[in-house]
């Protein structure tokens, strides 16, 4: 990626930064300084795409979902990121952190999550390298995702129940930074999403772009080409979104289109849809777009998604959708859900509620019949069943 790429300041045109506190200068300025030699060196990429291949279980399949596209009038392509071990894409990730954390000679992990995803991801790969683990979760998520709280508790790591602010994302990473800032020597915080200060956004995407690596390979083995007319993903802080469009931003012709959170509605206040309703601002680290009132204070964020439900956006998406590289859609409760269990009956696959939202964009734009279309399914539902299955009784 040349045309949207991070700057030597660790901006995408007015967004991004670095604003830490001062304890956590020297960890910033070390990561920022050793981030690209360490992961693009031959030890680092050898040794992650190995536990990649032999550990994640990558790659990960390109699936033609047969009767979806029936359905649509054109070729949807699965990118089934659920198919990972801990089920969910964020385990990319978390092996490379966990990776240059070694090499930085950091003992100490801590994390934030929302889904819980990050969070199993995190203690998995902490368990696997055996170092201690530190997970800050919303008070509300972890009643909301106690499959999840259990996963990681089960893997050795220590779940801390955030009960400051929403009790959700924000306020989880809110503790972490408070944690890294107590423990700034022996600690490394694995941020799970492409937000937070320079270089989180970059190494996040470029750990995460495997995924838009194996599609274009595998939509060539399928049909002949390397470039789909549109790549499609959910974005709450951006993981899944960055590495879905990552190999693809540079080719216009390929159509890039996101999905945000809008909760019960962008009109009704109770909604997640940063890029839709945010304002310029600065949080956890970061100039970005950030939901705010006319004061600067945040204002909370409402998704059913426990994943999607952040004030901010990740620096490089706000780009993204101001130059006009990105078509942002925002997709309610309601449309998620019915996406949700359209794919499950369908194609017999039951997708995150984070990845529904994605999903529903086949039922709200347009495609034509040789449209070929790559979509990420960012994660499974295992830890969503709970609140299907409540909401599939409110209905019948």
């Amino acid at each position: 990626m040349k045309n949207y790429a991070v700057d030597s300041r660790g901006y995408y045109g007015d967004f991004g930064g670095a604003y830490v506190p001062e304890v956590l200068y020297e960890n910033i300025k070390e990561l920022q300084d050793n981030y690209l030699r360490i992961i693009e060196s031959e030890p680092f990429q050898l040794a992650y795409r190995k536990l990649l291949q032999d550990y994640v279980g990558r790659p990960s399949p390109l699936y033609l979902a047969k009767r979806l596209s029936e359905k649509y009038g054109c070729k949807v392509y699965l990118k089934r990121e659920d198919l990972n071990h801990t089920g969910a894409h964020k385990i990319n990730n978390t092996i490379g952190q966990i990776l240059l954390a070694r090499e930085l000679g950091k003992t100490r992990i801590i994390a934030e999550t929302g889904a819980g995803q990050h969070g199993v991801a995190t203690a998995t790969v902490c368990a696997l390298m055996g170092m201690e683990c530190l997970v800050y979760m919303g008070a509300l998520d972890v009643e909301r995702q106690r499959v999840n709280v259990e996963k990681m508790q089960m893997l050795g790591a220590t779940v801390i129940p955030v009960t400051s602010g929403n009790q959700t994302l924000k306020d989880a990473t809110n503790e972490a930074i408070r944690d890294w800032c107590s423990h700034p020597q022996d600690t490394y915080y694995i941020i799970g999403s492409t937000v937070g200060p320079h270089p989180y956004p970059d190494m996040v995407a470029r750990l995460q772009s495997i995924i838009s690596e194996e599609a274009k390979r595998q939509l060539l083995e399928h049909e002949g080409v390397e470039l789909p007319d549109y790549v499609i993903a959910c974005v709450g802080g951006g993981s899944n979104a960055a590495g879905m469009i990552y190999h693809y931003l540079d080719h216009e012709s390929v159509h890039v289109i996101l999905a945000e959170a809008a909760g019960l509605g962008v009109d009704t206040g109770q909604t997640a849809a940063t890029i839709h309703s945010g304002k310029l601002g600065i949080i956890h680290g970061s100039k970005t777009l950030l939901m705010q009132d006319e004061d600067g204070q945040i204002i909370e964020p409402y998704s059913i998604s426990a994943g999607l439900d952040y004030p901010g956006i990740g620096p490089l998406h706000a780009h993204l959708a101001k130059v006009g590289r990105s078509e942002v859609f925002a997709v309610t409760d309601d449309q998620a859900i019915d996406a949700a269990f359209e794919l499950t009956e369908l194609e017999g696959i039951i997708p995150a509620i984070e990845s529904a939202h994605a999903l529903a964009i086949l039922k709200t734009k347009k495609f034509a019949p040789d449209d070929i279309l790559v979509l990420c399914l960012s994660g499974r539902g295992d830890k969503d069943i709970e609140t299907y299955l409540q909401l599939k009784n409110k209905r019948s």
